[in-house]
């Protein structure tokens, strides 16, 4: 409510402007809710708005006009139907936000009838379903005609489609009033919105956002034949216009309803009591995930129904009734299993399967857990009831455990110290100040795990790897998923296999490859058979070990062979894990991950499947005498004479150090044409300024 607060702090003209907006913005959300079944924004933030407005009505009476959102219901029908009017207005209903604001109710109703504190007074409860509106005439038991809601006086006649309906019965059973106008809500249960999706998704359509819209727009179809396909539900929980009364209160109207043949809510119940009124909204509220279907809260009314005629309405509502919101973040839910998932880094993220439940008009299914820390702080189990919440965009978590729904037979979640993917270890990494464990528990698998592979093949085959000319990430995807290249070695192979007839049919008769172009791509892998040890320590894609640490261990051993060697040695023993250790520029983190990486018997049998396919060509040598060695060097602007990669690799071949900001520790800055912030830090601080020329005459001495 902190929004509302500065409603009394506006002037008159500041109201006016922002009442203009406000009702321009709620009805085009209007249209599109109601009309085009496609909101823009969440619940809540409709709320919020209309909130806003309803204050600075209050603030400013003068400000309401017959069209404003408040005096209004829904959106005019589309003309996509013929149309409807309503014998009696479909009205909306008020909000309840909080448990004061359902006392405020009660004790409005009491004051409107006069009621004493201790004369009763009766209120039904019921879910607020999730669904469309829709209002059923019959006379003499027949339905003759059905509609939308549309704008609470007119709406869409969509007879034939409600018709198509099972649970909207033809013709009514038992005594029934000659004429009886039934309103309910057409609805999508989770399963067969589940099952609609997944239709989509095969036949290549967009999928529904949540239940509501694919019931809405299932509903609207122009062609009834599609809607008799959709699996459509209905609950009959009021009545418009009458021939004679159905029953003196509100529940055993919608009882009498029920055995004329219509489906309502078992949920439904009757108290006269504050507190149990609340009692029932939050048990239901747990129960959300359970019900399979949409609900967004729970609708009260007054139930003696001679007192709701009393109480009447106030434009768009009535007196007599009102609907108590859930959180509009925040769903309580059923926790099915936890799915420990690898990602490209080898991270294992544990993900809450969760009973799907709408939150923020977005259907839920998976919750994130962060990490096995959090797991055990909040002990979360399967079989628990959470709490979980979303916020815009977000990723929705686990933010509560009921503990006291928490089924007898539950056991703490053991978290894997294997993948579950490859099998291959999966360990906690130890941070190189601190000493504590990484939050994060990782595949130590490499390239053998599948759930990596993807992405380090096209690491491997990246520029400043192999750089295998055509082919990129989207050959690479494609090879991957028809199983064609899973390892390195495998992109080295694929032109023996193809001639051996191994692949089947050839490569140049798949679509989207020719002969010409089969022909170039094996040209290409064929040019990179050789490649610098450092490139080669790069494009096994090891955690921790990119461009700069591959170049410093390649450089240090001279050749792969005695890197390789001497880091399998210092899986087990400490003296070798200290000579690597030693090295110049590397770190512990860095020593960690190669020697895991090369500790796990795939990865050392990916290693030697590529060392049969490829050369691995000795580190070039550091120049220990050059003009440069041991300086810090900044590359910035063009560089016209050579690329920056190239311009990067001499500098270091030298023995300098290249970094990419000014510091002060920054001994050169080589300036290009178009060279902006960096200059100006560098001259500001004193640093040497070369131009290209400069710079190459400097290295030349």
């Amino acid at each position: 409510m902190s929004a509302l607060k500065d409603v009394d702090r506006l002037t008159r003209p500041e109201a006016d402007a922002e009442h203009q907006r406000l009702v321009k913005e709620i009805k085009t959300h209007d249209k599109a809710y109601y009309g085009k079944d496609a909101p823009k924004i969440s619940d809540a933030a409709y709320d919020a708005l209309r909130q806003r407005l309803e204050a600075l009505e209050a603030r400013f009476p003068d400000l309401v006009t017959a069209d404003s959102p408040t005096q209004t219901i829904g959106a005019s029908p589309s003309g996509k139907f013929g149309e409807i009017k309503h014998a009696k207005p479909m009205l909306s209903l008020g909000n309840a936000f909080t448990d004061d604001d359902v006392s405020d109710f009660l004790a409005r109703v009491r004051r409107f009838l006069g009621l004493g504190d201790e004369e009763e007074l009766s209120v039904t409860a019921e879910p607020k379903i999730d669904g469309l509106s829709a209002s059923l005439r019959y006379e003499n038991g027949k339905l003759v005609a059905g509609a939308t809601r549309g704008d609470g006086e007119t709406g869409e006649d969509v007879t034939a489609n409600l018709r198509t309906i099972a649970e909207i019965p033809q013709t009514l059973t038992g005594d029934v009033p000659d004429v009886l106008e039934v309103r309910g809500e057409v609805y999508m249960s989770h399963a067969d919105f589940a099952a609609l999706n997944e239709g989509q998704r095969e036949a290549g359509k967009p999928e529904y956002k949540n239940p509501r819209n694919a019931a809405a727009g299932s509903l609207r179809q122009i062609d009834p034949a599609i809607t008799a396909k959709r699996p459509l539900r209905f609950f009959a929980y009021a009545w418009g216009e009458v021939s004679e009364p159905l029953a003196g209160t509100q529940f055993d109207a919608v009882q009498r309803l029920k055995s004329a043949g219509f489906v309502v809510n078992d949920d439904m119940i009757r108290s006269s009591s504050h507190d149990g009124l609340l009692d029932y909204y939050r048990k239901l509220e747990t129960r959300r995930a359970d019900l399979g279907y949409d609900i967004d809260g729970v609708v009260y009314k007054v139930d003696r129904l001679d007192w709701q005629e009393r109480l009447g309405q106030v434009a768009r509502a009535p007196r007599w009734a009102i609907a108590h919101k859930f959180s509009p973040e925040k769903a309580t839910t059923r926790l099915n299993a936890i799915e420990i998932q690898v990602g490209r880094t080898g991270a294992l993220t544990p993900v809450a399967k969760l009973e799907p439940v709408t939150v923020g008009g977005v259907v839920v299914s998976n919750a994130t857990l962060h990490n096995e820390d959090e797991i055990r702080r909040k002990d979360v189990r399967v079989g628990d009831t959470v709490v979980i919440q979303r916020a815009g965009d977000v990723i929705p978590q686990i933010v509560e455990v009921v503990k006291d729904k928490r089924p007898a037979d539950s056991q703490p979640f053991v978290f894997p110290s294997a993948c579950p993917v490859c099998g291959s270890d999966a360990v906690r990494e130890h941070d190189e100040k601190t000493g504590e464990a990484d939050a994060v528990r990782r595949c130590t698998g490499g390239l053998i795990c599948a759930a990596q592979a993807r992405e380090r093949l096209i690491h491997f085959v990246s520029r400043k790897a192999f750089d295998i000319d055509g082919l990129g990430a989207k050959q690479i995807e494609f090879f991957f998923e028809k199983g064609l290249v899973r390892e390195p070695a495998d992109i080295f192979t694929l032109k023996r296999r193809n001639e051996a007839g191994e692949i089947t049919p050839p490569l140049q008769e798949w679509e989207g490859f020719g002969e010409t172009s089969i022909a170039n791509l094996f040209a290409s892998i064929d040019q990179r058979r050789s490649i610098g040890a450092e490139r080669f320590v790069n494009a096994l894609g090891i955690r921790h070990i990119g461009e700069t640490n591959s170049r410093v261990f390649a450089r240090a051993y001279g050749d792969f062979a005695s890197l390789r060697a001497t880091a399998e040695k210092a899986v087990t023993d400490e003296a070798a894990r200290a000579e690597l250790l030693n090295i110049d520029g590397v770190g512990p983190a860095a020593v960690e991950a190669l020697t895991q990486f090369v500790g796990e018997e795939h990865n050392r049998d990916v290693l030697d499947h590529l060392l049969a396919e490829v050369t691995v060509e000795d580190a070039a040598a550091v120049a220990a005498d050059s003009p440069v060695s041991g300086k810090t060097v900044v590359f910035t602007g063009t560089l016209e004479k050579m690329t920056r990669d190239e311009a990067k690799a001499k500098a270091q071949s030298l023995g300098a150090k290249v970094s990419g900001s000014v510091s002060a520790k920054t001994d050169y800055l080589v300036a290009g044409p178009g060279a902006g912030s960096k200059l100006k830090k560098a001259q500001e601080a004193g640093v040497t300024v070369l131009t290209e020329d400069e710079w190459f005459e400097l290295i030349r001495q």
